[in-house]
């Protein structure tokens, strides 16, 4: 099949340091060559893949010293180039959220599109009522709960390459939090569990400048504690030994995640999670086998003793079976040959009186 896959401009693809959807395009499309597929993707001109790469940005815009640019300008272009292509595919899939819908509703048909956020915004109901006609993915069944008449075709969790984690079998004497320093992120909540647990915390977190004034004034005091370490924003090469080190990764999140790639991320390593009831948790952990699901921060401080005795192994086996890069490339590829199969035309029976008459 020829694919085409669109990613969104802002972080490299794969990102060098914090980033989650351009991570999961960089990996999908490399599964998706690895199972006989053309694919080509669409993103800045640094990404790094197995596929076909039309560069449409010359660098991601992150990574853009450029004061003055613009978002949807770099946007914009890009879909246009995709226009200009798009009768080289037989598939488009967009992880653009919804700015492609004006440009491709005559193609509507051959695209999917991936919603990577949260959807309990103003005015997304309007857009996805409006541009119906456009097959609409989801990373968890929660995600889909503020637009449940939305154009669903299914759902596809998130998944990695294989060989990018290595798996530790013994882990080091430390909690992790990897991710954003944000409100809904809640590092705090992190720094008490570990705290009360009496178990040394690292913290590898980016801190974007919307946050910064919560990182000073409300996360920053807390670093003081012996227990603490901040590290700083990591990239994939560390992340293999600093959540593998890990005795388990804290996921004390308070909003609707609509997946949470570092919990697969901890599994692919081995460490077991403990996260809060929030979001997407409950179809990505399974409770007693790659983590616990807590409600409270005494439910989370009595998880990391219980954690500890986890079958390191096992949970790696969980993330194989479940969220490696293949399983989820193959899942979108079923969901398009299903796609596919309804939308063909029946069959004409033929006219037999006809036949009879003759």
């Amino acid at each position: 099949m020829r694919i085409a896959q669109v990613s969104p401009l802002y972080e490299a693809v794969p990102p060098r340091f914090y980033g989650g959807t351009e991570r999961v395009v960089a990996h999908l499309t490399d599964a998706l060559v690895d199972l006989g597929h053309e694919v080509t993707l669409f993103a800045s001109a640094e990404a790094r893949t197995k596929a076909r790469l039309i560069p449409v940005r010359d660098e991601a815009i992150r990574l853009d010293p450029s004061p003055l640019k613009s978002d949807l300008a770099s946007h914009m272009n890009a879909l246009a180039q995709v226009r200009d292509r798009a009768d080289e595919f037989d598939l488009i899939h967009f992880h653009t959220d919804m700015i492609h819908f004006p440009f491709f509703g005559d193609m509507a048909h051959r695209t999917l599109t991936t919603l990577h956020g949260r959807l309990d915004l103003k005015d997304l109901e309007g857009v996805y009522d409006r541009w119906r006609d456009f097959p609409l993915v989801s990373i968890s069944d929660h995600q889909r709960l503020p637009l449940p008449g939305a154009n669903w075709a299914g759902t596809v969790h998130h998944g990695m390459d294989e060989e990018l984690y290595r798996f530790h079998p013994e882990p080091g004497g430390y909690l992790a939090f990897l991710g954003r320093i944000s409100p809904e992120k809640r590092p705090d909540r992190a720094i008490e569990i570990a705290i009360g647990a009496g178990v040394p915390l690292r913290i590898a977190a980016k801190v974007d400048a919307a946050d910064r004034d919560y990182y000073e004034s409300r996360i920053r005091p807390l670093m003081d504690h012996p227990l603490v370490t901040y590290v700083g924003e990591i990239g994939d090469a560390e992340k293999s030994a600093f959540l593998g080190g890990a005795q388990a990764l804290l996921f004390p999140i308070d909003w609707p995640e609509p997946f949470g790639l570092v919990m697969i991320e901890a599994m692919a390593c081995g460490a077991p999670v403990i996260a809060y009831d929030c979001g997407s948790v409950p179809e990505v952990l399974e409770p007693g086998v790659t983590g616990m699901i807590v409600r409270s921060q005494a439910q989370a401080i009595a998880a990391v003793a219980e954690t500890a005795r986890y079958d390191r192994a096992a949970i790696r086996a969980r993330f194989e079976a479940r969220f490696s890069a293949r399983v989820m490339a193959q899942r979108y590829l079923d969901l398009h040959t299903a796609r596919a199969v309804t939308r063909k035309p029946a069959p004409t029976a033929p006219d037999l009186s006809l036949a009879a008459s003759a």
